[in-house]
């Protein structure tokens, strides 16, 4: 069982890890020639943007939440910032 703050914490910490491979990481590899930052920043951040979308099918199964509900959960994930938007729809829940 998922519980709604670690989902909340794994969704801003897929966030915060998806803006540093962005705004950091890429800039690294590609300006200044350091392709080890996105080596090592692009795996974090696909662990956790996994991590959070297995919690979101958890907890949507727990909570008996719609699919249309994970889709949002999904594309939040998919966009720079999107998860830090969901957070709002999870401190609903709560």
């Amino acid at each position: 069982m998922v519980s709604l703050n670690l989902l909340r914490k794994a969704g801003i910490a897929e966030g915060f890890s998806f803006i540093i491979l962005l705004l950091i990481a890429m800039p690294l590899k590609y300006f200044f020639q350091l392709p080890m930052a996105v080596k090592i920043v692009g795996w974090a951040h696909g662990i956790l943007f996994v991590a959070f979308l297995v919690m979101a099918w958890e907890f949507r199964s727990d909570r008996k939440l719609s699919f249309k509900w994970l889709a949002m959960a999904f594309l939040a994930a998919l966009v720079p910032t999107g998860t830090f938007f969901f957070d709002k729809t999870l401190k609903k829940l709560g």
